[in-house]
């Protein structure tokens, strides 16, 4: 059974800054692609970033571009989103999801966490 599990979400001001882990069993860590979206409230899921399993190859939305930095440590099953230098219109539910294919940050990933709210006080 696939599962992903976000952690590290929490309150934070404004310029500061988070982690989010993303820890992923039931498959071949890999050869899946991980990618990370975001929901606020009243508005559209948002695709944030994502890893290729095979090349490790990353993308960011424009609206995280120099700000967030995709991982992964592919010993632990993990992906990380460190997020640096966080506005208030990052706030949201962020959710990990995961795909045999590449799709960047399209939200057809097959493969869906929970979520972990962040919210960015000003």
């Amino acid at each position: 059974e696939v599962q992903l599990v976000e952690s590290g979400g929490g309150l934070v001001q404004a310029g500061g800054s988070l982690t989010l882990s993303c820890a992923a069993s039931g498959f071949t860590f890999n050869d899946y692609a991980i990618g990370w979206f975001r929901q606020a409230p009243g508005k559209e899921r948002e695709g944030v970033s994502c890893i290729g399993g095979s090349d490790g190859s990353t993308y960011y939305g424009d609206s995280v571009k120099g700000r967030f930095t995709i991982s992964s440590e592919n010993a632990k099953n993990t992906v990380f989103l460190q997020m640096n230098s966080l506005k208030p219109e990052d706030t949201g539910v962020y959710y990990c999801a995961a795909d045999e294919m590449n799709l960047g940050i399209s939200d057809d990933y097959s493969y869906w966490g929970q979520g972990t709210q962040v919210t960015v006080s000003s």
